[in-house]
């Protein structure tokens, strides 16, 4: 075959080749207690005149991290705690520097661990020290599985810190008379709210307060009330692209268009419609009325980073397994 043939075929050959579509769809695995708020946003999204399908997944946050370890193909995640976006960090999924794509350090909304009781609050229930008490039972999902459940842990822990002026054998104390008043634990956040709200267990609930506010909303004031501790734990949500998915499927422009319109005004006020405390100033300003003050502390000042927390709280072994192995 001469040169000029050859370079005809090679031609006809790469013009045969079937372009591979563009994706149309993308996956966002999320925390469990968040399918109404992302129902939200995902139609204010379609509304601003995006063409991409928001598919969803949710479970606990811990699960999702495993689940994409082992082959869930999210495009985008929504978590709510850093310690499970470093685990796909740790497994190749997401880029190190991952919390510098978007603002905030990649953290939209956040919330923090509240308390939900029955109406006329029957057992008087007001901070985390009311939790420990005898008779008391609540409710709360597995910090083994749960994001909604390691902050839970943090942040009574933090209480006692502070009750107890760091006396470590008071706080671990306290923490394993709270746990052993936990009748069932849950592996998610819904699930922990269904056992409360629908199979009526426990005295309170401990969940995230855009969760606490939700129920009541939904459900009743006459059957349900918010109770704010006096000091609780920061819990930001944090967003992430992950790049072993988007690289494979050639989606990567629509999953950061999908994330940066969670940080956007519109975005940040259905977050705010559903109880999360948005970032956007202007946005928080008009819905200042609907979040109760609190004090917070996080994770930084009080425990030194995720990092520290990861290694002295939640590794096998750690100070979570004393409160579990104490009762």
């Amino acid at each position: 075959m001469n040169k000029l043939l050859l370079t005809a075929a090679t031609a006809l050959a790469v013009s045969a080749t079937p372009v591979l579509a563009q994706p149309t769809d993308i996956l966002n695995a999320s925390y469990d207690i968040a399918r109404e708020l992302f129902e939200a946003e995902n139609a204010a999204y379609a509304a601003s005149g995006a063409t991409v399908t928001i598919n969803q997944s949710h479970a606990g946050s811990s699960a999702q991290a495993r689940a994409i370890l082992e082959g869930l193909q999210a495009d985008v995640v929504t978590f709510n705690q850093v310690t499970d976006v470093q685990r796909l960090v740790d497994g190749g999924f997401v880029s190190e520097d991952w919390q510098s794509e978007f603002p905030n350090n990649a953290a939209p909304f956040y919330s923090f661990p509240s308390f939900l009781v029955r109406a006329g609050n029957p057992k008087d229930i007001q901070d985390w020290g009311d939790l420990a008490e005898e008779g008391v039972q609540v409710i709360f999902p597995n910090p083994k599985t749960s994001g909604n459940g390691r902050y839970t842990y943090l942040a009574a822990r933090a209480w006692a810190k502070e009750e107890f002026a760091g006396d470590e054998a008071q706080v671990e104390e306290f923490l394993t008379k709270l746990f052993a008043n936990v009748p069932v634990y849950e592996t998610g956040g819904r699930a922990a709210t269904t056992a409360f709200t629908e199979r009526q267990l426990g005295d309170v609930l401990v969940t995230f307060e855009a969760e606490t506010l939700a129920v009541t909303n939904l459900l009743g004031a006459d059957k349900y009330e918010p109770v704010t501790p006096s000091v609780s734990f920061l819990s930001e949500f944090p967003v992430a692209i992950v790049d072993k998915v988007v690289d494979a499927r050639g989606s990567r422009d629509l999953a950061k268009a999908y994330l940066d319109f969670l940080f956007s005004p519109e975005g940040q006020e259905v977050a705010a419609a559903a109880y999360h405390r948005p970032y956007d100033d202007a946005v928080r300003a008009a819905h200042a009325d609907k979040f109760p003050d609190v004090r917070l502390v996080n994770v930084d000042e009080e425990y030194g980073g995720w990092d520290k927390v990861a290694a002295e709280h939640f590794a096998d072994g750690g100070l979570l397994d004393n409160v579990f192995v104490n009762q």
